[in-house]
């Protein structure tokens, strides 16, 4: 993988960590609730869960290139189309719907919260990211790719998930993070669609 296209993955991962979300109510909640030690494990725990889910994308992916490069290529060009739906869905959004208000949390639910229970399984018991990373991963990945290079593609969409989180946990107790992140979102979803778009244009042109 070249450097422009890792950093064309960071982007695409800091775009889309930054989208405020359910996993972002629920790391808000647990730190609200639980402290901040159990507001960092739920982040940590939930970069796992991605990380996880981005290994599994991986190594398919490159079982295909090695089994059928047909196959891989009839996979690439889904993906594609699946990148572009998820672009024209962030284009046509209107920002966050998710109540991002700590003071929403404060009571609601029980006082007691496994963090790293929860972060994991919010992310790994959501079959959507499956299908983002198989659509994002068969844009990066390519026939001589090595195994040192998909670890590298998982270690960043996972590290890129916790260190966000972990902004977030500490932000709650040092300025207005979450107030801005909710007024801007809608411009976050704006700018994740045409880097999407753009990514998937790359099939074509390529």
């Amino acid at each position: 993988m070249t450097v422009d296209l890792w950093l064309s993955l960071v982007f695409v991962c800091l775009l889309g960590a930054l989208s405020p979300g359910p996993s972002l109510a629920l790391i808000i909640r647990n730190t609200v609730v639980g402290g901040v030690n159990t507001g960092m494990a739920t982040a940590i725990s939930h970069g796992i869960g991605v990380g996880l889910y981005a290994f599994i994308a991986a190594t398919g992916i490159g079982l295909v290139i090695v089994q059928s490069p047909l196959a891989f290529d009839i996979v690439r060009y889904a993906g594609a189309a699946f990148l572009i739906y998820l672009a024209f869905n962030a284009l046509k959004s209107k920002g966050s719907s998710v109540d991002l208000d700590p003071e929403h949390y404060q009571h609601s639910g029980t006082k007691q919260v496994n963090g790293w229970r929860d972060g994991f399984l919010i992310a790994f018991l959501n079959p959507k990211l499956a299908i983002f990373f198989l659509a994002l991963f068969s844009q990066f990945v390519d026939v001589n790719a090595s195994w040192q290079q998909n670890m590298i593609m998982v270690l960043t969409v996972g590290g890129i998930d916790t260190i966000w989180y972990l902004l977030v946990v500490f932000g709650l107790s040092r300025g207005p993070v979450l107030s801005r992140l909710k007024q801007n979102s809608a411009v976050i979803d704006k700018v994740t669609g045409v880097v999407l778009i753009l990514l998937a244009a790359r099939v074509v042109i390529s």
